[in-house]
């Protein structure tokens, strides 16, 4: 592989907001009276949008109170992660200064929102490290649609054999595969190397620093 970029997916991947994510989910659940999911089962749905999430596990509540499922939950998990700051990966800092080393692009495409993805990376102070990032507002399709790696593939001008998309959820791999580039999974976040490999990864790794190996 002669790869030029790689595409980073964020939460579970570079980032462990498991704990956060899955604590604001069950509570903005119970606070509102629904079923509350457990754990394994609120973890399925990171990668996707909040939204995206809830609406999967109660598709029958009405728009207007997806969206406040949705505002809750965004200001317990900001609470959460003010009290307990999520911390990156073991190796995700090695590896960016290699990929950097080799002059290989990194970027970031997540569901996440903007402005909850800047302000993390700005606490790791990691604001220049990736020359690109994508968000949650920045394509009108999400995961597991290509829009994202397509956008990233078109603004850096790389071709799609140029590019590898790292990431640790079944829609992650499949985003890459339906954009043509190549995939890795990650089996240290929310996923395992079954349900990967079923997405369709390319490769899967079981910690970080093998990414290196690979390119």
């Amino acid at each position: 592989m002669d790869i030029r970029v790689v595409i980073f997916d964020f939460d579970g991947t570079l980032a462990d907001t498991r704990k956060p994510i899955v604590t604001a989910k069950q509570e903005t659940m119970k606070n509102a009276g629904l079923t509350v999911m457990d754990e394994e089962t609120c973890a399925s749905t990171i990668g996707l949008t909040a939204k995206a999430g809830f609406q999967k596990f109660y598709p029958d509540l009405p728009e207007e109170v997806l969206d406040t499922l949705v505002r809750e939950y965004r200001r317990r998990f900001d609470e959460l992660t003010a009290e307990m700051p999520p911390e990156r990966f073991p190796g995700v800092d090695k590896v960016l200064v290699e990929l950097e080393k080799r002059k290989i692009i990194r970027t970031i495409a997540t569901a996440r929102n903007r402005k909850s993805l800047t302000e993390f990376l700005a606490l790791w102070g990691m604001d220049n490290t990736f020359q690109y990032i994508l968000c949650g507002e920045d394509t009108e399709r999400l995961k597991p649609y290509p829009d994202p790696v397509l956008k990233t593939l078109k603004e850096l001008s790389v071709q799609p054999d140029q590019a590898l998309v790292v990431g640790d959820m079944p829609v992650d791999m499949e985003m890459g595969k339906s954009a043509g580039v190549y995939t890795c999974g990650v089996t240290y976040g929310n996923s395992d190397r079954k349900h990967l490999q079923e997405a369709g990864a390319d490769f899967v790794i079981d910690s970080i620093e093998e990414l290196l190996d690979l390119l």
